[in-house]
């Protein structure tokens, strides 16, 4: 009887079969990114039309519940944030609070060119931020004027990828923390123009000479000088 063992048998192994039917194998970082890709719950936040867009994703038609995303109206419920929309610098500090207040890990899908560079607004628009990376960290961009809701879809198919890759000690390392806000601007506070006080002149509290004789009312005299000197020219 031959008793030569075979170092690597082409079948396979019968304890390994027998393990593998029975116990499940895998790693603390597969089980905890598969808990988190399947159940992302996004932010109700847009700031201009491509929300629309996000909003017509959570419709019947396209249903995006499939995947695991129910909205969210907290940030502390909240794990992804879909930046729809222009972001200005009005809007900037709100949008970096919401972002603390998400609960760690989170992630930022950017949407729209208006979000990514500032779109149609970044020639001539003194408030538009030119990029919401400069505010927050984004995870998948997703360029468009507006696009689609199968392009957000295809963002987030994305974005469960990049998850499911992670490791729970390189999420820390790989943090962003040098966060800015837009570039400086140069200008200087003047004072305003429009102060109310243009109302309060005689001139605007009597009424229009014509209506005044319509109703009735005494025309005041120098009103009346200045007729005569209409006429006097004419």
């Amino acid at each position: 009887m031959n008793s030569e063992r075979v170092m690597n048998p082409i079948e396979r192994p019968q304890v390994t079969q027998e393990l593998s039917e029975n116990v499940i194998l895998t790693t603390v970082d597969d089980l905890y990114n598969w808990a988190r890709l399947s159940s992302l719950w996004p932010m109700l936040y847009g700031t201009a039309c491509c929300f629309i867009e996000f909003a017509a994703l959570i419709g019947s038609r396209f249903d995006f519940d499939r995947f695991g995303l129910v909205p969210r109206s907290t940030p502390r419920q909240a794990d992804l944030i879909i930046t729809a929309g222009t972001i200005t610098m009005k809007m900037a500090p709100a949008l970096v609070r919401l972002y603390e207040q998400m609960p760690e890990p989170k992630y930022v899908i950017a949407m729209g060119a208006c979000t990514i560079t500032g779109g149609m607004f970044s020639v001539d628009s003194p408030s538009a931020v030119r990029g919401v990376d400069k505010l927050i960290p984004v995870d998948v961009y997703l360029p468009g004027c507006p696009p689609r809701p199968e392009a957000i879809i295809d963002a987030i198919i994305k974005l469960r990828k990049k998850i499911s890759n992670e490791s729970i000690q390189e999420r820390g390392a790989l943090r962003q923390v040098h966060r800015y806000y837009s570039t400086t601007h140069k200008m200087k506070p003047v004072a305003p123009i429009l102060d109310g006080k243009y109302l309060e002149v005689p001139t605007r509290e009597a009424p229009p000479k014509e209506l005044m004789e319509a109703i009735g009312m005494p025309v005041p005299p120098a009103l009346l000088t200045a007729q005569k000197e209409d006429v006097s020219r004419g």
